[in-house]
């Protein structure tokens, strides 16, 4: 049940759009890559791991895909992304995202997002959406309400590798989708 309140935010949510990732978003990777930004997340990467996600995302490895989140005026200010990764032994998508610092607050993660939840429904492949934010990431958490998911509760995931992280699942059920077929 969507509150007044979060009526009234997401009408009031930005105009951003998402569009695919391509081979001059490599920067945006770098403004994101603060102690700051990544806290949650282990830390900052290497130069090397950073190349490494930048091909991953380029090459589109399996169902799912990258995006760099832009303002109106094509001002690329963040990334989301779903794709597809293994939850208690199914198959499902997942879903993560980062808004630079200077444009957090403002209802921008949330909107894309929801436009990543499209995305991910017109695919067909899953009937959820998992994200797993670090329970201590309040404003991740926050957007995953504010997206449309249902906290399910704590768990620990492995992220990054080798390092177990006290996070929150919340699961998105994709327009459409039926109580059969795959996770």
């Amino acid at each position: 049940m969507t509150t007044e309140p979060e009526t009234a935010a997401r009408e009031a949510a930005p105009a951003v759009r998402i569009a695919p990732w391509t081979a001059a978003d490599r920067a945006l990777l770098e403004q994101a890559n603060t102690p700051e930004m990544t806290r949650h997340l282990g830390g900052p990467e290497t130069a090397e791991q950073l190349d490494r996600r930048h091909l991953r995302y380029l090459g589109g490895e399996g169902p799912g895909r990258m995006y760099r989140i832009l303002l109106p005026r094509g001002e690329a200010v963040g990334t989301v992304g779903f794709w597809e990764a293994q939850w208690r032994d199914a198959p499902v998508y997942e879903a993560g995202w980062c808004v630079l610092s200077a444009f957090q607050g403002r209802g921008i993660a949330a909107s894309a997002v929801r436009q990543v939840l499209a995305a991910a429904a017109a695919e067909g492949r899953h009937r959820t959406v998992h994200a797993f934010p670090a329970v201590a990431n309040a404003a991740s958490n926050a957007v995953c309400r504010k997206a449309g998911f249902t906290l399910l509760g704590p768990c620990e995931i492995t992220y990054p590798k080798d390092h177990l992280l006290r996070a929150n699942e919340w699961r998105a059920t994709l327009p459409g989708a039926t109580t059969g077929g795959r996770g």
